[in-house]
């Protein structure tokens, strides 16, 4: 395989590991604004016209708040679109977007990892969203052990012009909620900066889902020192409890139902495996740009404090 990337960060490096480890001859070829030491052999280039007519598939994993004109200007390749989350920050513009992409039959897949995470696939596979009275997520974690030996204040998640937020940055919950229950039929969000981390994008996010017969909450911040992300489901049979740092599903009455030693690494891989199959095997990913535009009006359909 050879692979365009457009932003070589710590994300990119993600991918680059799970294309390796299912293709260790894959050609990875990084887009450049900058001269840059190559990155674990990726080859990098400069300008646009340097770009091989013989590309696979292209990663879009450059701050968020590039994404519209990074897959702009992207379609005019012809290539399969493979986008890191958030796919975009405003809806301004994206009725116009997909129907270029329309146009040019680009195929496009959001990239929610977590879909691929082993806990997810499970609960998808055995959770039945009838049975679902009430869902509470919550994913809370310190910004600045986030990314080691850098200064957070200096990262795109602290400044709200590069597309930064905690309910950007962890729309993961956002989407997976939406993956295993359904898109609500009403949903409202609040999000504000709320503790005394040097930033000014928002800190803290909560959102309410309202189905028929059940609603779902959404807690996400950036303050958490103990970092716990969780999701439970209080159903008419009872209660499941899944810990997506420590891989287990445990019932009411404390009985693991499922748990694994696969990492979060692993789902990079599952996830870059499915796409690559669905490319193969001529089959339209899930999660489409238009498809992930659900979570992302979620996502925005919230009151800054």
């Amino acid at each position: 395989m050879k692979v365009l990337i457009i932003g070589m960060g710590s994300i990119a490096s993600k991918h680059v590991n799970a294309l390796r480890t299912i293709d260790p001859e894959v050609q990875c070829i990084a887009l450049r604004r900058a001269q840059s030491d190559e990155i674990n052999g990726v080859k990098n280039i400069y300008n646009k016209a340097e770009i091989p007519s013989d590309i696979d598939f292209v990663i879009i994993s450059n701050p968020s708040s590039l994404h519209f004109e990074t897959i702009a200007w992207t379609i005019q390749l012809g290539k399969p679109l493979f986008i890191e989350k958030p796919t975009l920050t405003s809806l301004e513009g994206v009725d116009e977007l997909l129907e270029k992409i329309d146009q040019h039959q680009i195929i496009t897949y959001s990239a929610f990892n977590m879909r691929f995470h082993p806990v997810i696939q499970w609960l998808k596979k055995h959770l039945s969203p009838n049975e679902v009275v009430e869902c509470n997520a919550y994913c809370g974690s310190y910004l600045p052990n986030w990314r080691p030996h850098t200064d957070y204040r200096q990262s795109y998640s602290a400044q709200a012009e590069l597309g930064g937020g905690v309910h950007l940055d962890l729309i993961h919950e956002i989407d997976y909620v939406v993956y295993l229950l359904g898109s609500p039929e009403r949903s409202f969000g609040f999000a504000q900066h709320a503790s005394d981390l040097e930033i000014n994008s928002t800190d803290i996010a909560r959102y309410v889902y309202l189905y028929t017969n059940k609603t779902a909450g959404i807690t996400l911040n950036y303050y958490r020192r103990d970092a716990t992300r969780h999701v439970e489901f209080i159903m008419k049979s009872g209660t499941w409890m899944a810990d997506l740092l420590k891989n287990t599903v445990i019932n009411e009455r404390g009985e693991t139902l499922f748990s694994t030693t696969e990492t979060m690494l692993d789902s990079y891989v599952h996830q870059m495996r499915y796409f690559i199959n669905c490319l193969k095997n001529n089959n339209r990913p899930m999660n489409s740009l238009a498809d992930s535009m659900a979570s992302l009006q979620i996502c925005l359909n919230y009151v800054k404090r």
